[in-house]
């Protein structure tokens, strides 16, 4: 699953970035700093609206799936086991001693 989250969070930014190159801004965009078409708009007239909106709904949609995938890996198998119970003590460890002293050492035969 986190695999399939860090391919989309790639496609999305890597799309993110292409379609901020293509708008036009004050400067002309890319098509202007490549000596391009100038001052036209390569896709129409109302093409910097329709860039505008499709670029905030992307960076929205970038930005959400960023928020999830940290929450999502950050919590890690901690948040996966809620509602079970925790893994019981086995045999071979012993409770802790509450008289705060080291239990003392088997006697060797040596």
């Amino acid at each position: 699953m986190a695999v399939l989250f860090m391919i989309l969070l790639f496609l999305t930014a890597l799309f993110l970035i292409l379609l901020i190159l293509v708008q036009r801004g004050k400067g002309g965009g890319l098509a202007g700093a490549l000596g391009g078409m100038g001052g036209q708009s390569a896709f129409g007239a109302k093409a910097g609206d329709t860039f505008t909106r499709v670029t905030i709904g992307v960076a929205a949609f970038w930005i959400l799936l960023c928020i999830f995938s940290v929450r999502m890996l950050a919590t890690g198998p901690s948040r996966l086991n809620v509602g079970q119970p925790a893994p019981q003590q086995s045999a071979t460890e012993s409770p802790a001693d509450d008289s705060g002293t080291a239990p003392a050492p088997a006697p060797s035969d040596g």
